[in-house]
């Protein structure tokens, strides 16, 4: 997909399902009960179980790979983890091409959830080839 200064990406949206903590937990191996435990979640000071931060981050990933035609495409990617996400509730990423530069495109993203950034301040990096 050719990209152009300004451009805004398509848009992904997503909505983690009730299970999906327990899932990445496997997955990850990051067992921690604020993932996977409601009452555990609850007694820390949390709304419920929340989503796996890297897993959010792999949601902005997607977005750039989907946008730029496939995995092989992303050359970097640094996030701000910003928020808890929860699941059960959309999240939508956006991106914008900040810059084309040596064969890439520079593009500013963030994720959010309930109108709030969960990541926020990320750039990916896409090569252009």
């Amino acid at each position: 997909m050719p990209f152009t200064e300004g451009q805004e990406l398509p848009e992904l949206t997503t909505t983690p399902d009730r299970y999906l903590t327990v899932r990445y937990a496997g997955a990850s191996g990051d067992f921690n009960p604020i993932h996977i435990d409601e009452q555990f979640a609850q007694q820390v000071g949390l709304p419920g179980r929340i989503l796996h931060g890297l897993w959010t981050m792999a949601q902005v990933a997607r977005a750039q790979t989907e946008a730029a035609g496939g995995p092989q495409a992303l050359r970097r990617l640094q996030v701000q983890f910003r928020g808890m996400g929860v699941p059960e509730q959309e999240i939508t990423v956006r991106s914008t091409v900040r810059e084309l530069r040596d064969g890439n495109a520079l593009v500013d993203t963030r994720a959010e959830q309930g109108g709030k950034a969960i990541i926020r301040n990320a750039e990916a990096e896409l090569s252009l080839d």
